[in-house]
């Protein structure tokens, strides 16, 4: 009895402090979306072509700040693309207060990070092949 009181206790305080708020949740759903929708129209003009795909959206508990996770997909340098990105911060932020002004108080301001995850993955798998 014991052993599983102490392995409920450790199971729930870990699913408290790894748990985001559910107001988190959906805004980080709300800016991902939009942000996907940012990059795939703007793509083109703002960023020179490429698939840009937004991965993960991770925002602080005060809803300020938020990290954007990429997967960048180009015929060009993908540090070229990401430079491009966050040249254009100011832009993109700007588009998604246009989009998500009547939602949030605040727009977030945004970091943007390279998701290599899938790069990773293919690296492993083709190990693992050989």
């Amino acid at each position: 009895m014991p052993r599983q009181l102490l392995a409920n206790i450790l199971q729930k305080s870990h699913y408290i402090c790894s748990m985001e708020s559910l107001r988190q949740q959906k805004v980080n759903k709300l800016l991902a979306k939009e942000l996907a929708e940012i990059f795939r129209s703007e793509s083109r003009s703002l960023f020179g072509g490429g698939f840009i795909t937004v991965t993960t959206v991770r925002i602080s508990p005060d809803l300020s700040s938020a990290k954007v996770y990429l997967s960048i997909m180009s015929n060009k340098d993908k540090k070229v693309v990401f430079k491009s990105i966050q040249d254009q911060t100011n832009i993109i932020r700007k588009k998604l207060g246009l989009i998500v002004g009547k939602q949030l108080r605040i727009v977030p301001e945004l970091m943007f990070y390279i998701d290599d995850s899938l790069d990773y993955a293919m690296k492993i798998e083709e190990l693992l092949k050989k």
